[in-house]
């Protein structure tokens, strides 16, 4: 299986690079679980952040991933998925739910045919590193 399938085509791809400094702006996110950052604007002249903006999240485990917050039954920069505190992510405008919680943002329900567009997320040091 691919890296890129038709999911990830879905949404265009533009350049993803954000940082999150566990250190200085987000403390709190390190060994965070079931824990989420949502980035609709830079916060850095150097910050690329997709599409629609970044979907940052922190499972159960501890493990990190990153989606595009447009939705991609959508495909419209200022529709945006929502997380809730269940690990999923939803559209209101369609009402297509993801699973975020499983670090492939795959369908679970509404008219969506497409998973969410994901990102790398890599942690070295202090900074935990998005980029596609």
């Amino acid at each position: 299986m691919s890296c890129k399938n038709e999911d990830q085509k879905r949404i265009p791809d533009v350049p993803v690079y954000f940082e999150v400094n566990f250190l200085t702006s987000y403390p709190t996110f390190r060994n965070s679980q079931n824990d989420t950052i949502v980035i609709t604007k830079p916060v850095r002249t150097v910050d690329r952040i997709g599409y629609g903006g970044l979907l940052i999240y922190s499972d159960f485990f501890g493990n990190y991933c990153a989606f595009d917050l447009c939705c991609p039954n959508e495909v419209n920069p200022s529709i945006r998925i929502f997380p809730d505190e269940t690990g999923h992510a939803s559209c209101k405008v369609c009402g297509s739910v993801y699973d975020i919680s499983s670090g492939f943002g795959n369908r679970i329900s509404g008219p969506s045919a497409w998973s969410l567009k994901r990102y790398k997320a890599q942690v070295y040091g202090d900074i935990l590193y998005i980029s596609n």
